[in-house]
């Protein structure tokens, strides 16, 4: 388990005034250290295999190496670090596009400062974080009627999240893939019109899907 009083964070982003911003958002938070910083892609995956941080703040369009390319890098490598997205474009296509590469969240840069904590301790654990606007753009992108119903496979899935398991438990539970839990948490979420794991769990034992 992440220790929650010790999460180390590196922060990538070209635009410094919001790379700096970040920053300063996160310094006076207990148990939150940036430990480096990077103003693209490609510096940010060297910096990550270099210092192995808990999460990864990534901007997605950056020169030289997107975020989507980076996180690749980042998931492929040797580090057990978490790709967590910190964008300003919530377009359907970046967003799986972003969580296909590996990345555990995706938010926008008009979350909140307690927002950004929370998914950070989130993402650090594995668990999959979405900013609310996202999470409805899935829902009106996957939710149709005749998909309304979990599959089995989805309902192994939320029954492995009720249980507590983190995404890398579920994925040797289920002998999946840890892509593919975030996959069937994105379809999930979806189906249920939610945005956290929580809530998806309280929604799907109020309609005895649990």
């Amino acid at each position: 388990m992440i220790d929650a009083v010790n999460l180390r964070v590196v922060v990538v982003d070209d635009h410094t005034v919001m790379r700096a911003g970040v920053v300063a958002l996160l310094a006076p938070e207990p148990g939150l250290e940036v430990v480096g910083e990077a103003d693209d892609g490609r510096s940010g995956v060297a910096l990550v295999e270099e210092l192995r941080p808990d999460v990864a703040l990534l901007d997605l369009r950056m020169p030289g190496l997107d975020g989507v390319a980076a996180t690749e890098r980042i998931v492929a490598g040797p580090s057990r670090t978490r790709v967590l997205i910190l964008t300003t474009y919530d377009t359907d296509s970046e967003i799986e596009r972003a969580v296909e590469a590996g990345a555990v969240g995706y938010l926008l840069k008009d979350t909140t400062r307690e927002q950004l904590v929370d998914a950070i301790r989130s993402a650090a654990r594995g668990e999959t974080v979405l900013a609310p606007r996202v999470a409805q753009k899935l829902v009106a992108k996957l939710r149709r009627p005749t998909q309304t119903a979990l599959t089995a496979r989805e309902v192994d899935v939320l029954t492995a999240v009720a249980d507590g398991l983190s995404n890398p438990d579920i994925a040797k539970r289920l002998v999946i893939g840890e892509a593919t839990v975030k996959t069937h948490l994105l379809r999930i979420f979806a189906k249920l019109d939610v945005s956290d794991r929580t809530r998806a769990v309280v929604v799907a034992l109020e309609r005895g899907v649990l």
